[in-house]
């Protein structure tokens, strides 16, 4: 008899555990579930992109995030009319209506078309914005949604390039200014004051520029990113105003020097006019074919 009565704790667990399943199997057949796959127009799986599920009937939300293959899934909504909308920066916010009934799960996949850009610029600030967006510097918007290293690197790239053309833009002022002033520091009468300001600007103009330089120089590069013509012919003129911009300055020191001591500016130091001529040209070419359509 004492053998028998051990055996009760286990037969009377049996029917609870056949409740709590009829109760688990019940809940999945009163809810409502809907799969699906997020990508962009081209086909490419979009992760991270932000999934919200709203209740027509409540008003109630329920949001997730597509997995690194674009998948996403709701498995506990109420039976009931909802709106599925997904949204990704870069991307038009895509929204579907559909109907969801108990324990038929569906399956809704949502294609996101890329933003159109807020300036046609590709490699410059926009007139309308002091910021450039990331298609405007060539990148699509499949490449700013990538793993997390690949996206540190994309953001380190942005604000270089972004400080980069703010410098450029910068350095202009002085540097149209050394050109007007260089109207009146080779004459034959011109005073030291006149040199000397022209000198200073000149400087000013280096420094800058050298600065600006650095930012393009040191952006890191994004695999698979291609150059497009614009920004292609900005970097073919950066040949003609790198080299110019070093040696403009040392040509113009030894001018400087000539002139300050009373001497008529003769051998290399007479190339400093053709070469800063050049130099400018060069810089200003470079500048427009990123500030203008073509």
């Amino acid at each position: 008899m004492p053998g028998k009565l051990s055996h009760l704790p286990l037969f009377a667990a049996i029917p609870l555990i056949i409740l709590l399943s009829l109760a688990n199997l019940n809940a999945q057949q009163t809810n409502a579930a809907v799969t699906g796959t997020v990508t962009s127009a081209t086909g490419t799986a979009v992760p991270n992109a932000k999934v919200t599920a709203k209740n027509l009937s409540t008003g109630e939300t329920a949001t997730t995030q597509s997995d690194a293959a674009g998948h996403f899934q709701f498995d506990a909504l109420a039976p009931a009319d909802y709106e599925i909308s997904a949204s990704a920066d870069g991307f038009v916010l895509q929204t579907s209506k559909l109907t969801l009934t108990a324990g038929a799960p569906q399956t809704l996949n949502l294609t996101l078309t890329p933003a159109k850009p807020e300036s046609n610029l590709p490699n410059a600030p926009s007139s309308s914005k002091s910021e450039p967006s990331l298609s405007d510097l060539g990148f699509t918007p499949e490449q700013t949604h990538g793993n997390a290293k690949q996206q540190a690197l994309l953001d380190k790239r942005t604000h270089m390039l972004k400080v980069h053309q703010k410098l450029g833009l910068i350095t202009t002022a002085p540097l149209i200014a050394t050109v007007v002033t260089s109207l009146g520091a080779g004459g034959k009468h011109t005073s030291n004051s006149d040199r000397t300001a022209h000198l200073v600007l000149g400087a000013v103009s280096g420094d800058l520029y050298f600065i600006t330089a650095y930012y393009a120089i040191r952006a890191p590069r994004v695999p698979e990113t291609k150059t497009r013509g614009p920004i292609r012919f900005h970097k073919a003129m950066a040949w003609i105003h790198g080299p110019g911009m070093i040696l403009s300055p040392i040509l113009g020191a030894l001018a400087y020097n000539q002139k300050s001591n009373g001497e008529k500016v003769h051998g290399i130091a007479s190339a400093h006019g053709p070469v800063a001529i050049v130099t400018a040209g060069a810089f200003g070419a470079a500048l427009l074919s990123v500030s203008l359509k073509f």
